[in-house]
């Protein structure tokens, strides 16, 4: 193996310990939780070493890096997942390559995802970001609609053409009630999913935290983590 292989692959190891142990700490089977790898930055030459350490879902966050990346890793048996801030001029791409968007947060971008599925002839997964900071906006600081906007945006994403309503999803908020609150954070979303079910049962998916929480959302009952850095080495300061 190369030398960056060698080390994707330590980091790797290193991860799934750390989510296995958070697994068997929670009562929780290592099969319940999926590990995302967040390949952001990161060239096409790192994902096709993933993909052949086993890694079988990577996030990306903006359009114009995923595009081309997914283009070029094509061949590959993978699962892609949008988690960036989309814009609406960006959903055509996206639909084209991603398997769900997990930040959808207005009716709007429902409106574009459905129209761009159908055109592309696919089927997107879509989760709810979820803004446990949202103020009197009804929007967070990184996006997300407040838990109280919910329901009314899952019915409008299970009615969609096109579209599959996957779960939900947040980022543990910097600021407000749940600030260094990762857990509680977490289990607020669980409460979340939980009323969500019961209007969607089939929407079970939880997608909550990142390399340095990734426990914490073990324990609270994430069904996904999406990690990166930890995996991929810490990113180059951007600008």
């Amino acid at each position: 193996m190369t030398d960056r292989k060698d080390e994707l692959a330590s980091n790797l190891a290193k991860v799934e310990r750390r989510i296995a142990d958070a697994c068997a700490a929670a009562g929780r089977g290592r099969e319940e939780v999926t590990l995302i790898v967040v390949t952001k930055t990161y060239p096409a030459s790192d994902v096709r070493m993933l993909s052949e350490l086993g890694v079988r879902h990577v996030a990306e966050n903006r359009d114009q890096d995923a595009a081309p990346k997914a283009a070029a890793c094509a061949d590959l048996p993978l699962t892609w997942h949008f988690v960036g801030q989309l814009q609406t001029n960006k959903v055509r791409s996206v639909a084209g390559y991603a398997d769900f968007v997990q930040s959808v947060d207005r009716s709007k971008l429902v409106t574009a995802l459905s129209k761009e599925a159908e055109r592309a002839g696919r089927e997107l997964g879509c989760l709810l970001q979820v803004a446990l900071d949202a103020g009197e906006s009804g929007r967070g600081e990184r996006g997300g609609v407040a838990p109280d906007g919910i329901e009314e945006l899952a019915d409008l994403v299970a009615g969609a053409p096109g579209l599959r309503l996957g779960g939900l999803m947040t980022v543990a908020p910097l600021t407000g009630e749940y600030a260094g609150r990762e857990q509680a954070a977490f289990e607020r979303l669980m409460d979340l999913s939980t009323d969500l079910r019961r209007s969607h049962p089939a929407a079970t998916m939880v997608s909550a935290g990142m390399s340095a929480d990734l426990e914490q959302a073990v324990a609270a009952g994430a069904t996904h983590v999406r990690v990166g850095s930890a995996v991929l080495g810490v990113r180059p300061r951007l600008g």
